[in-house]
């Protein structure tokens, strides 16, 4: 157990320092927009290039890896999205944020952070793969669903054009697709360069979570709807069974990935998702509750989680080769 809490305690601790930081010192949440954007757009993306660029090429192209824990997101969303359409009456948009704060995990910010540090560089390419193909499809969906409720006249084209371009400019995504070509054509910058990808790697995981503590501080909680009990089962217990199953299933995958599969399903929702609620205008204050109480309850399902693999309880694969 202590090497347990020797992997949580310093990822939920700096989760717990922004936390208090933002409680003792009440800066404007705008302040926070600075780090927000150094996380997204320089460190993390910094972290993937590195990782992946030195990783064997015909491990990114593992398609039945990609299916498995793409698929059991997507069964997630849409067992939510059921759920969220019970509770409003058929509420498109509604149930689209619903289903995404059910299924939607937090696996830029914390994914990476926590993979790594439980399963060493070798959970580096599944957690670049489900982030990649997750991240995907959840843009996909949101627009699409939201232009559905609206009975929007935007023209077919005009809205999958619209969606490409959100996919294919994210700076996770860019650097995803960098640095797989980086290890298709064996390049390695020049050691400058190196050097100060590392530099800014280093400073990926610390910043991300320290940035999750303060959004925690600053969106106090408002509601507390009794359809966030389901969801909140669904995104921290059901979604890693979901992923576990599917991904035992599909195929014989090396530990490390099936374990990154199910770490990264057990993460609590995404700040994305209160983002995306925002910028739609739709269940905006209890999708920031979502991302709070996900958040908090997390330190206790997600330590449970790497207790059950890193004890053996959980074996690789549920149904073993005879």
């Amino acid at each position: 157990m202590a090497e347990i809490a020797g992997m949580t305690l310093p990822l939920f601790g700096l989760i717990f320092l922004g936390f208090i930081a933002a409680k003792f010192r009440p800066l404007s949440i705008d302040g926070l927009a600075w780090l927000n954007f150094f996380v997204v757009y320089i460190a993390l993306p910094a972290l993937f290039f590195q990782l992946l660029s030195k990783t064997p090429i015909e491990q990114l192209t593992n398609w039945k890896f990609i299916f498995a824990t793409t698929l059991s997101t997507y069964v997630v969303f849409a067992l939510s999205f059921g759920i969220g359409a019970l509770a409003t009456g058929g509420n498109i948009s509604q149930s689209t944020i619903q289903g995404q704060a059910a299924s939607y995990g937090n696996i830029g910010f914390m994914g990476p952070g926590i993979a790594i540090a439980a399963l060493g560089p070798e959970a580096a390419v599944p957690v670049a793969l489900i982030f990649c193909f997750d991240n995907a499809m959840h843009f996909i969906i949101a627009p699409l669903m939201m232009e559905l409720d609206k009975n929007s006249h935007i023209s077919r084209i005009r809205l999958a054009f619209k969606i490409f371009i959100s996919i294919v400019t994210h700076p996770f995504i860019l650097a995803t697709i960098a640095g797989i070509l980086a290890a298709y054509f064996q390049y390695r910058p020049p050691d400058p360069v190196e050097k100060l990808l590392v530099s800014i790697s280093a400073a990926a995981a610390p910043c991300a979570l320290f940035a999750i503590g303060v959004s925690i501080a600053l969106r106090p909680i408002r509601q507390l709807p009794l359809v966030m009990v389901p969801l909140l089962t669904m995104k921290l217990a059901v979604h890693p069974v979901v992923a576990y199953v599917v991904v035992s299933w599909v195929g014989d995958f090396d530990p490390a990935w099936v374990y990154s599969a199910i770490l990264l399903a057990s993460l609590p929702t995404a700040t994305n998702v209160y983002v995306i609620a925002q910028q739609n205008n739709v269940w905006v204050e209890r999708a920031s509750s979502m991302v709070v109480v996900s958040t908090i309850i997390s330190v206790f399902t997600l330590t449970g989680m790497l207790y059950l693999i890193k004890t053996g309880i959980i074996p690789p694969d549920l149904f073993p080769a005879p």
